[in-house]
C-alpha cells in the first residue's frame, strides 16, 4: 500500500462493519513497491477508528468503517478507486451513485498532490468532502476551485515562506533550486523564488527534474550543482524524484554541497539509505510537525498473518520484516530462496525496530490520524445539532438523519469543525481548508551505526507570537562530516564594515565587489549599500568602520617645534639688549659715535621687539592674538628697516655734506633719521588700521587643508592687505639695500652702508624663500615658516650689522681708537 491510497469511511447505524480491501490484485502490491511507513498508515487508520468507535462521548450507538484502496501513487488508479467509492459498486460508474445502505461520507487522500488536484475537481463537483494528510501543494488552497477539499498538512505557501527564513537565517544569499516539473514542484519552487528574491537572497542556477524522462534530466542537473559555487541546494519535490539525482551525485562524485529538503522528502527513509548517507549528511529542510499517538505502538505490535483484514499486505509485510515465507499459501514476496526460513505468524514484532513501529516522530502518519478526527468531530457536531438551533435555512439542524445526510450539511460541519488533539494542539481549517502552518526544522545526522538520523533543530510555527514564529537550536545541527560550522554559499564575500557593495554589471544583487568607502566616509555595518559621511568635526578611524574626534592641530608650546621656536625667540631677543648695553657702555668711543648712536639704539630695541614678536604666533589662535599678531609684526618690523633705511639715507647724506659749498649739510641733522622712520611707520600703521578695520584677521577652524584635521588658525581676513603689508616692509628694505649698495665705497673710517648692504641681501632673501614656502606648506607648518623667516632676518640684521662692532670694541679695541680713525682718515685721502 502506498502513502497515496485512498480511504472512506462512512457511519453505520450501530453495526461495526469489517473493512473490505481492494484491489489487491494491483500491480504496484509486490515487495519491491511496499513501504512500510505506508503499511503503519494503514494501521494507524484501524487504530484510530477503533478509539473513536470504543468513545461514546464522540458518536454514541454509531459505528465508523472504512474501504481502503492501494493506488500504487498512480494518478488512475486514484481517479478510479474515488469513482469506484462514489459509484458504490465493484466497478466506477461516472455521475452514479448506486450506495445502498450505510452512506459514504468523505475520501481521505491522495497524499501526491497533483493526484489530490484531479481528485478535488471532481469530488468538489458533487461537493463531497475530500480531506488529504499529506497535499501540500499551493493550488489546493484555491477553494473555489477546490470547494470540498481540506488537508492536515499546511500550504507549500507557507512552506516557502519558510524555507526562505531558513535561507536567510543561515545567511546563505547564493543558492541552487532543483524542482519536479509537476505542478507540485513548480508552483512551490515558484513561491520558493519569490519569497527568496524578497529575502535578499539569489538564485544560481534554477533545474527541473524531468519525470518524463528515464534518467530524469539527472546527468545535466549533477553538472550544473557540481560547477556552480552555489554551496546550498533546495530540492523541491518528493522522495522517489530525488533517487535518480543523487544516484547520479554518487557518481559524478558531488562533494561539498547542502542539500534543503522540503516537507516531501524531508523525512522520507527513501532516501536515508546508507547508500546516500555521505551525501545527505548534513541536510537540512522543513518537515510536516511531527506529534505522538499514545496506545499507536501496542496497536502496531498486535497484528499478525491471520488477520482477515487487509491479509495480503500484512503477509507481505511479515516476509519482509522477518525475513521469512509463508510456504501454506502462496510466497507474497515472490522469493526462490529456498534457505530462506518459514514464516510461523508468531514471531515478536516487539523485538523489532524499524519503520513500520517507529512512532517518535510521526508525521504523515500523525496527518492521516487526524483526517479521521477531524471527519469524527465534523459528524459528531452534525448529530449532535438541536432542533431550532441549526446553522441551515430557519435555522434547522440534519434534514435527514446520521444515517442518511446531505454531504452539503457534512461539508459545513467539515469547515468550521474545531477541537484539540491529546497533544494540546487546536485543529481547524481557515477559509482555504488549510489548518495551522507549523513544521519541523529537522537534520539529518549520521549516528555511530552509520544510519541517517532526522534530528529536530527548531520549528516554523506561523500561529506562534510574531518573536516566536522561527525558533531554532543552532548548536544541535551538524553539517556535513559532523562540522558544527554553518557552511558559506555566497557568490561574493561579505563586505566588512569600511567598505560598500558595488553591483557587477549584468549579474545579480547578490553578485558584487567589496569597494572601499571614499575619503572621510564610513560604513559601519556588514553589507553596507552605501558609506555614510562623518560630520564636519569628525574623521572615519584606519578601518573606515566608525568616526573619530578630528586631532585639533596648531603650532602648540607643548610640541618640540612650538617649545624650540619659542625658546629661540626668546633667547634670541636677549641678544640686541646685550649689544645696547653693549653700546651704551662704549658709546663714546669712535666706532659707536660714527655709526649714529641714538639709531642704533633705537634699532636694537625694535630687533629685539622683532624676535619677540614671534611669540605671538605660538599657541592656540585667540581673538586678540589673531587681530594684532602681523599689525605688531608689520609695525616693529618696519620700525626695524626704517631705522636701517635712515641710517643709510643719513650715511649718503654725511658724505655729500663734506663737499665744498654742499647744501646738505642741513640734513645731516638727527630730526631727519627720525623724520624718515616716522613718515615709514606712518605709512605701514595706515595701512594696518584699514585692514583691521575693514577686515580684521580672526581664528577659524580649517578643514579644508587637511580633511583629517582641524587646524585652528588665524584667519587673516584680506590676503591682500597681508600680503599688501609684508611687500611695503619688502619695498623699504630694498630702498635700503639699493642705497646702501649704492654707497657702499663710500670713504669712511666705519662705512655702515656695505654692512647694511648684506643685511639688507640677507633680509630680502629670507622673505622671498618664504613665500613660496608658505604656499607649499599647510597647517601649523605655515605658521612655523613665518616665525623662522622672522627670526631668520631679524638674525640677518643681527649678524651683519652688529657683529662686526661688537666684535671690534671687544676683541680688536685698538681699531676703536681716535688714533686709529685718524690715521685711516689720512690715508684716505
Amino acid at each position: 500500500m502506498e502513502t497515496g491510497g485512498e480511504n472512506e469511511i462512512w457511519p453505520d447505524g450501530g453495526v461495526m462493519h469489517g473493512g473490505t480491501l481492494g484491489p489487491i490484485s494491483s500491480p504496484c502490491t509486490s515487495a519491491t513497491e511496499f513501504r512500510f511507513e505506508n503499511f503503519q498508515l494503514f494501521q494507524a487508520l484501524r487504530f484510530a477508528l477503533e478509539e473513536i468507535n470504543k468513545n461514546a462521548e464522540i458518536l454514541p450507538n454509531i459505528t465508523l468503517g472504512f474501504r481502503a484502496y492501494d493506488t500504487c501513487s498512480l494518478l488512475q488508479y486514484d481517479l478510479e478507486g474515488a469513482l469506484q467509492m462514489l459509484t458504490g459498486l465493484d466497478r466506477h460508474i461516472p455521475n452514479y451513485r448506486c450506495l445502498t445502505g450505510v452512506p459514504l461520507s468523505s475520501i481521505i487522500g491522495s497524499s501526491i498532490s497533483a493526484n489530490s488536484a484531479l481528485l478535488a475537481s471532481v469530488l468538489g463537483i458533487y461537493k463531497f468532502p475530500q480531506i488529504s494528510h499529506f497535499s501540500a501543494s499551493a493550488i489546493l488552497s484555491d477553494h473555489i476551485r477546490f470547494p470540498s477539499f481540506f488537508r492536515t498538512v499546511p500550504s507549500d505557501i507557507f512552506q516557502s515562506k519558510g524555507l526562505a527564513h531558513l535561507v536567510v537565517y543561515f545567511r546563505w544569499t547564493w543558492v541552487g533550486l532543483v524542482a519536479a516539473d509537476n505542478d507540485y514542484g513548480q508552483l512551490g519552487v515558484q513561491l520558493l523564488l519569490q519569497e527568496i528574491v524578497k529575502a535578499g537572497a539569489c538564485v544560481a542556477f534554477s533545474e527541473n527534474i524531468l519525470t518524463s524522462y528515464p534518467d530524469r534530466n539527472a546527468p545535466h542537473i549533477v553538472k550544473t550543482i557540481k560547477t556552480s559555487t552555489a554551496k546550498v541546494v533546495i530540492v523541491y519535490g518528493t522522495s522517489l524524484d530525488l533517487v535518480p539525482i543523487l544516484n547520479e551525485m554518487a557518481k559524478q562524485n558531488v562533494t561539498g554541497k547542502v542539500l534543503v529538503a522540503n516537507a516531501g522528502w524531508s523525512t522520507s527513509t527513501v532516501v536515508s539509505s546508507e547508500k546516500f548517507s555521505a551525501l545527505l549528511s548534513g541536510t537540512i529542510g522543513l518537515a510536516i510537525q511531527s506529534g505522538t499517538i499514545p496506545g499507536l505502538k501496542q496497536f502496531l505490535n498486535t497484528i499478525n498473518p491471520s488477520m482477515s483484514l487487509g491479509r495480503a499486505w500484512t503477509k507481505i509485510f511479515w516476509e519482509l520484516t522477518f525475513n521469512c515465507r509463508f510456504i501454506s499459501d502462496k510466497n507474497e514476496t515472490g522469493s526462490l530462496d529456498t534457505n530462506v526460513k518459514e514464516c510461523s505468524g508468531s514471531e515478536n514484532l516487539e523485538s523489532l525496530q524499524n519503520a513500520y513501529n517507529d512512532v517518535s516522530h510521526l508525521r504523515p502518519t500523525y496527518g492521516m490520524y487526524t483526517a479521521v478526527l477531524v471527519l469524527a468531530n465534523a459528524l459528531r457536531d452534525l448529530n449532535n445539532c438541536k432542533k431550532g438551533e441549526g446553522p441551515f435555512s430557519k435555522r434547522l439542524c440534519n434534514l435527514l438523519t446520521i444515517i442518511f445526510f446531505s454531504v452539503l450539511q457534512l461539508l459545513y460541519y467539515i469547515k468550521n469543525v474545531r477541537f484539540r488533539l491529546n497533544s494540546g494542539k487546536e485543529v481547524y481549517f481557515d477559509e482555504n481548508g488549510d489548518p495551522p502552518a507549523v513544521y519541523d526544522i529537522v537534520n539529518w545526522q549520521l549516528s555511530p551505526s552509520g544510519d541517517i538520523k532526522f534530528v529536530k533543530v527548531g520549528s516554523y510555527d506561523m500561529a506562534a507570537p510574531p518573536g516566536n514564529i522561527f525558533t531554532m537550536n543552532t548548536s544541535s545541527i551538524r553539517w556535513s562530516s559532523g562540522e558544527t560550522q554553518v557552511p558559506m554559499s555566497v557568490c561574493s564575500q561579505r563586505c566588512q564594515p569600511g567598505f560598500w557593495k558595488a553591483a557587477r554589471r549584468g549579474e545579480p544583487v547578490c553578485c558584487y565587489d567589496c569597494v572601499p568607502c571614499p575619503q572621510g566616509e564610513i560604513s559601519n555595518q556588514t553589507d553596507s549599500f552605501t558609506c555614510i559621511k562623518c560630520p564636519w568635526d569628525m574623521w572615519p578611524n584606519p578601518e573606515k568602520s566608525s568616526c573619530l574626534p578630528k586631532p585639533i592641530e596648531y603650532l602648540s608650546y607643548e610640541e618640540p617645534l612650538g617649545t624650540t621656536l619659542a625658546c629661540t625667540s626668546t633667547i634670541s631677543s636677549l641678544v640686541p639688549v646685550i649689544i645696547l648695553k653693549l653700546f651704551v657702555h662704549f658709546k663714546v668711543t669712535p666706532i659707536v659715535k660714527a655709526n649714529n648712536y641714538s639709531l642704533s639704539c633705537l634699532l636694537l630695541l625694535s630687533l629685539s621687539f622683532c624676535f619677540l614678536c614671534s611669540l605671538m604666533f605660538i599657541g592656540s589662535p585667540k581673538s586678540e592674538n589673531c587681530l594684532v599678531r602681523q599689525a605688531a609684526f608689520g609695525m616693529v618690523f618696519s620700525l626695524c628697516v626704517s631705522c636701517i633705511l635712515a641710517k643709510t639715507i643719513m650715511v649718503v647724506f654725511a658724505f655729500m655734506a663734506t663737499k665744498p659749498d654742499s647744501n646738505l649739510k642741513k640734513w645731516t641733522s638727527p630730526w631727519v633719521s627720525y623724520m624718515i622712520i616716522s613718515i615709514c611707520l606712518l605709512l605701514q600703521l595706515i595701512l594696518c588700521i584699514t585692514w583691521l578695520s575693514l577686515e580684521a584677521p580672526f581664528p577659524e577652524q580649517n578643514i579644508e587643508t587637511q580633511p583629517r584635521l582641524i587646524i585652528l588658525q588665524c584667519n587673516e581676513g584680506s590676503p591682500t592687505a597681508f600680503w599688501c603689508m609684508l611687500g611695503y616692509l619688502g619695498l623699504l628694505a630694498t630702498i635700503s639695500f639699493v642705497v646702501a649698495f649704492l654707497a657702499r665705497r663710500l670713504p669712511d673710517s666705519f662705512n655702515e652702508a656695505k654692512y647694511i648692504t648684506f643685511s639688507m641681501l640677507a633680509f630680502l632673501s629670507v622673505w622671498v624663500s618664504y613665500i613660496p614656502a608658505s604656499l607649499s606648506s599647510q597647517g601649523k607648518y605655515t605658521v612655523a615658516m613665518e616665525v623662522f623667516a622672522i627670526l631668520a632676518s631679524s638674525w640677518a640684521i643681527v649678524l651683519c650689522m652688529f657683529v662686526p662692532k661688537c666684535f671690534i670694541i671687544l676683541f680688536r679695541p685698538s681699531m676703536n681708537s681716535r688714533e686709529y680713525v685718524m690715521k685711516k682718515g689720512q690715508n684716505m685721502k
